[in-house]
């Protein structure tokens, strides 16, 4: 039989998700509702087991999952052997870094940067976009000019290494993407043809209090059009958190992720009663249905929570992989199931 205690927390954490108040948080709590499938963080790619365990330092300890996906996607955007996030990132193809983040807490606010030169945390700054702002996204100039007002430092985010990279391409300017290249981002490497690519981390969490936030930042795709923005910074496409269903994020040519409006896709599909797994599935097949061939050279991967903690991924092309953090295990990778 139950006790009193432990059907209360059923009851307020199971049933209605509704927060628990700040003066009941703490580790026992957060002990219980991982008998519930959370706290737990989810995020794109092997980055996001360093990522994973930031973010868990917030959630075991009773935090919010909006703090602990900031904290979480902040490891990647500062680390200097990652290319593919942050003040490490590749530039343009007129050697201009810039970067996109967004973040979603659970009441539905949204804040999100776009083409941002010289600041190396842009989730930082989305949120700041969400808290002080009455806007979703900031661009380019201004978006830096908002991080200066708010005292963010400018910093000049070219590296050695990318800037080498980045001359190295120019001797042939082929813009040509290679697949899961992210995968190899701890040792950068010269690919075919002088080919480079980027890719994105996006980061879910389900607190103790049963609440989902989300966050997404990328350095976006090696080599592109200056002024070319991706899904990552855009609300409904790179990330997106209904906090009475689930939370989606995506990874991959953000293009045709946009084109589907990817993660509110697949948040709406388990509105409909869709498994986190079957919904990503839906997603990418959708994209394929609309361009066949075109799909068979592009990843789009897609990676989705629900209120239950349960969790899914799937992606049109293999090699796609996602970090998982819970009570009871800091480091897991898992392999997303694939269409080809």
């Amino acid at each position: 039989m139950l006790n009193r205690r432990k059907f209360l927390l059923t009851g307020i954490i199971g049933a209605s998700g509704i927060m628990l108040k700040s003066k009941v948080f703490g580790k026992s709590i957060v002990k219980e509702a991982s008998a519930l499938n959370f706290p737990i963080v989810i995020s794109t790619w092997d980055f996001g087991i360093a990522a994973n365990q930031a973010a868990w330092k917030v959630l075991s300890s009773g935090g919010r999952a909006l703090d602990a996906v900031e904290a979480g996607v902040k490891i990647p955007e500062a680390d200097p052997n990652n290319h593919t996030v942050g003040a490490a990132g590749y530039p343009d193809r007129d050697g201009h870094v810039t970067l996109d983040a967004c973040i979603m807490d659970e009441k539905g606010n949204c804040g999100g940067v776009a083409a941002m030169e010289y600041i190396d945390h842009p989730i930082a700054v989305a949120r700041l976009v969400m808290e002080k702002t009455p806007h979703v996204l900031l661009v380019g100039e201004g978006a830096t000019q908002f991080a200066l007002e708010n005292g963010f430092k400018k910093k000049q985010l070219l590296t050695p290494e990318s800037e080498k990279a980045w001359k190295e391409w120019l001797k042939t300017s082929k813009y040509q993407p290679e697949i899961n290249i992210e995968n190899k981002h701890f040792s950068p490497q010269k690919l075919p043809g002088n080919q480079y690519n980027h890719d994105t981390i996006g980061m879910l969490a389900l607190d103790a209090a049963g609440n989902i936030s989300g966050a997404c930042t990328t350095s976006g795709m090696a080599f592109k059009m200056h002024g070319r923005v991706g899904d990552s910074p855009i609300i409904g496409a790179g990330l997106f958190v209904d906090n009475e269903v689930g939370g989606a994020t995506s990874t991959g040519v953000g293009e045709e992720v946009i084109r589907n409006v990817g993660s509110f896709l697949v948040v709406e599909l388990m509105r409909q009663g869709y498994k986190p797994e079957d919904a990503c599935k839906e997603a990418v097949s959708r994209i394929i249905k609309k361009k066949p061939e075109q799909a068979k050279t592009l990843q789009v991967g897609f990676l989705a929570i629900n209120k239950k903690g349960e969790y899914g991924a799937y992606a049109i092309q293999k090699g796609f992989s996602f970090a998982v953090c819970n009570a009871g295990k800091q480091d897991l990778l898992i392999q997303g199931k694939s269409i080809y």
